[in-house]
């Protein structure tokens, strides 16, 4: 595997007191078309109950994915929606969208999900709102004969060894940037070898356990809460440790456009992110129904 880049998420709060993990480069664009990856992960309430009270987004894909507990979806696009453990959702905010995403009563197991951000070219950011989920339809998986497991969360993947057999989330497509997003596990001290070559530019974060990398000839670790920029080009090889391993790869064509970021707005330039603050304050976004 060959590492470009390494970086290491740091604890952040957002929504209504919510801790969170985030990896985010809103300036060199590392990750482009990747904005931010934010990382929930807590079985206190405390850590994450106020979740995300209703606010705006424009010029940006979000893209969730739950693992353990849920979330309610609601959007002023009327959608109103359960995401529990398995599920993703995509929103394509485009030129507005107001929604929440409040902790399901129900789930009392703790949670466990990730927000993602994904850019959009300027010629689509200000085109209609767009949302899917898979909460019908489960995100298709491939095992490994070494018991390694591929879910395509959006996108088509394939193990490098089981080249003819791919997944494609048919559920989830059309993400800004090309966006493939897939969750690979593998159990300890095993190693499964992924074909990339077909992407552009792919992210490595890594959820869970460790994962061992030949760097320049010499065997290195990285653990959980990191985020790798790995080469596509080369045979992408995940070796799990003692405690085995779970990472989200993030695939895509680079966006390579000069980016202007204030909150939940991502335009390409600064007048664009004053209009959009003036949108929202003249209500020109809808309003979000909470009954």
């Amino acid at each position: 595997m060959n590492i470009i880049s390494k970086t290491q998420a740091r604890p952040a709060m957002d929504g209504d007191g919510v801790n969170i993990k985030r990896v985010a480069d809103f300036g060199q664009q590392r990750f482009d078309p990747y904005l931010m990856l934010d990382e929930i992960k807590s079985d206190d309430k405390q850590d994450f109950i106020g979740g995300f009270p209703p606010h705006p987004h424009r010029g940006i894909e979000t893209f969730t994915y739950i693992m353990k507990g849920g979330f309610e979806h609601r959007d002023h696009m009327g959608n109103v929606k359960a995401i529990r453990a398995g599920d993703v959702q995509w929103m394509s905010t485009g030129s507005g969208v107001i929604h929440s995403e409040m902790p399901l009563a129900d789930a009392n197991e703790g949670l466990h999900g990730f927000q993602i951000w994904i850019n959009m070219p300027a010629k689509d950011k200000m085109r209609p709102a767009i949302y899917r989920d898979t909460t019908m339809i489960p995100n298709p998986s491939l095992v490994h004969a070494n018991g390694a497991s591929l879910t395509a969360l959006a996108g088509t993947w394939q193990f490098a060894d089981m080249r003819d057999s791919s997944i494609t989330n048919t559920s989830i497509e059309g993400l800004a940037g090309n966006a493939a997003i897939a969750d690979l596990t593998l159990p300890a001290n095993n190693q499964v070898d992924l074909a990339l070559n077909h992407f552009e530019a792919v992210n490595v974060y890594l959820y869970q356990g460790t994962l061992f990398a030949n760097v320049d000839g010499e065997t290195k670790s990285f653990s959980a809460g990191t985020m790798l920029c790995i080469n596509p080009q080369m045979l992408a090889t995940f070796q799990a440790g003692v405690t085995g391993l779970g990472c989200l790869i993030l695939a895509g064509t680079p966006i390579k456009e000069q980016i202007v970021h204030m909150g939940p707005f991502v335009m390409n330039t600064q007048a664009e992110i004053n209009q959009a603050v003036e949108d929202y304050q003249q209500g020109r976004f809808g309003a979000l129904s909470l009954s």
